[in-house]
């Protein structure tokens, strides 16, 4: 039997996952079951849009639940308490300056399924993060590009997840 995926997050991610899964399964299934109901009383179903509609988001909704089911029950939490201070890892936040002076920017190393670049939070398994993962403060590192190029980076700084 092939061994299940973990999945790495923080102690944040899991929370949010566990709250998305709460309302899934407490709200969202009992509109979804009430939308269902209504567009049922509509008619023939073969040419009911609304009762349709309600079922695409039905059958996405549980395999949303189960992909979220699945990662909680397969989640290994990150611990960056073990690596140095000043050491870039998984479940730390940093801050870089390309070089030669580009503007420092700052990211926060998170499990993939909790990734948003947007928000500053970057998977463990991307190409940035898996090129400083176990450099320090100080350190000058080569970050592969997509197009085969690269680019040199200085890590400035290194601090522990906020919250």
């Amino acid at each position: 039997m092939a061994e299940e995926k973990k999945f790495p997050m923080t102690e944040e991610g899991k929370r949010q996952l566990e709250e998305e899964l709460n309302t899934l399964v407490t709200e969202t299934r009992a509109e979804i079951t009430e939308r269902i109901q209504i567009a049922r009383g509509f008619g023939d179903l073969s040419e009911n849009s609304e009762y349709q509609s309600a079922k695409d988001e039905q059958a996405f909704t549980e395999g949303r639940i189960n992909t979220v089911r699945n990662m909680l029950d397969n989640a290994v939490i990150i611990d960056s308490s073990e690596v140095s201070e000043d050491e870039v890892a998984a479940g730390k936040t940093f801050t870089f300056q390309e070089l030669p002076d580009e503007e420092p920017e700052t990211y926060s190393i998170v499990g993939g399924a909790e990734a948003d670049p947007f928000e500053g939070k970057i998977s463990n398994e991307s190409p940035i993060a898996e090129a400083l993962i176990g450099h320090r403060v100080g350190d000058i590192v080569e970050v592969p590009l997509p197009n085969d190029a690269t680019m040199e980076v200085k890590i400035l700084s290194v601090e522990p997840l906020a919250g």
